[in-house]
């Protein structure tokens, strides 16, 4: 059945290419900031423990209000490795970082998502998708605030 939503299926289309990214690094940042709460020791385990909890089911969250936007908007969310691999730009480890490290790929991690994001207005804005701009204004603002939390770790 043809969607009848005021977006034309071009626009919906390249809506979703934009948002295939997002989900794909979201679901990535999210599988690294979970590994790192297994993985993290030292001295600053048990905060850097609690902060990565928080944040890995803040993203757990966030990639189901993505995979459903997409869905919305009439097209399949991708949902494997195989898929996620081809879409991220999130550098996976090749092995278990020292905890200033983690923090240091976390921050990588969610400045390359937000350049992701930031990606993905265009075509929403172009077709006045303002579910689509909430949605990725919403997910901007938290991965900046991260960012500035992360960093201010660092110094």
């Amino acid at each position: 059945m043809k969607m009848n939503t005021g977006l034309a299926e071009a626009d919906r289309h390249a809506i979703v290419e934009g948002l295939r990214p997002a989900l794909a690094d979201t679901y990535s940042l999210y599988l690294k900031t979970h590994n790192y709460h297994w993985n993290v020791t030292g001295p600053m385990f048990d905060s850097l423990h609690r902060l990565f909890m928080e944040h890995y089911n803040e993203m757990w969250m966030a990639v189901d209000l993505i995979a459903e936007r997409i869905r919305s908007l009439g097209h399949f969310a991708p949902g494997g490795y195989t898929a996620f691999s081809k879409l991220t730009k999130i550098k996976e480890d090749g092995d278990v970082p020292k905890a200033a490290q983690m923090i240091q790929n976390l921050i990588e991690g969610h400045e390359t998502l937000i350049q992701t994001l930031r990606d993905a207005f265009a075509p929403a804005e172009k077709a006045s998708d303002q579910a689509t701009l909430d949605l990725l204004t919403q997910r901007l603002q938290i991965h900046e605030k991260t960012v500035w939390m992360l960093r201010s770790m660092t110094e």
